[in-house]
């Protein structure tokens, strides 16, 4: 498996705003539907990929957890799926199905989302305040597959709780690290 770390983004920077199909519902969505009043996460996620494999019964439990909160969660698949058909938008349904995702998960088919957030890799996670600027951008944990240590979502529950507890999120921040977004071929 490539492995690829997720590209640094000022923090501060505005969350990117889009407007994508639902895998699962088949309704618009766009970033104003899932903002959270506290805050919102947004997941560059896809199905194929051993690291998001990884994490994913993590990122529904962070969603339940922190949702009742007051934040929002989406997750993105932007992945080229003309040559990575396990990633196209009815095994997506199928997947969020399997998982029991509680937040949307769309499909970004021209990839636009993923280059205005910069986004490199799967899983790539960024949380944004209430204000949607950006106040982290990194990894979930220090879980990869196969490293032994257990997966618990402990960056980004801390960046949350941070938030929560009007603290300011550390500035430090470890990449994440996962496959390379599958970008479509150049024309």
């Amino acid at each position: 498996m490539a492995r690829t770390y997720s590209i640094d983004l000022d923090l501060g920077t505005k969350a990117p705003e889009f407007e994508l199909r639902d895998s699962v519902t088949n309704n618009l969505v766009n970033l104003y539907d899932v903002k959270g009043e506290k805050g919102t996460v947004v997941m560059f996620i896809c199905n194929h990929c051993p690291f998001v494999k990884h994490v994913n019964d993590e990122i529904v439990r962070l969603a339940n957890d922190y949702r009742v909160l007051g934040f929002g969660f989406v997750a993105i698949s932007s992945n080229d799926v003309e040559n990575y058909p396990e990633d196209h938008p009815k095994l997506m349904h199928e997947n969020a199905r399997k998982h029991n995702f509680t937040f949307p998960y769309l499909y970004d088919e021209t990839q636009e989302v993923a280059k205005a957030y910069q986004a490199a890799c799967t899983p790539d996670f960024y949380v944004f305040d209430g204000e949607l600027k950006l106040v982290y951008h990194g990894q979930l944990d220090d879980s990869r597959p196969q490293n032994g240590i257990p997966v618990t979502g402990r960056s980004i529950r801390e960046a949350l709780d941070a938030i929560l507890n009007n603290r300011k999120v550390a500035e430090i921040q470890k990449p994440s690290l996962g496959c390379g977004i599958k970008w479509k071929p150049e024309d």
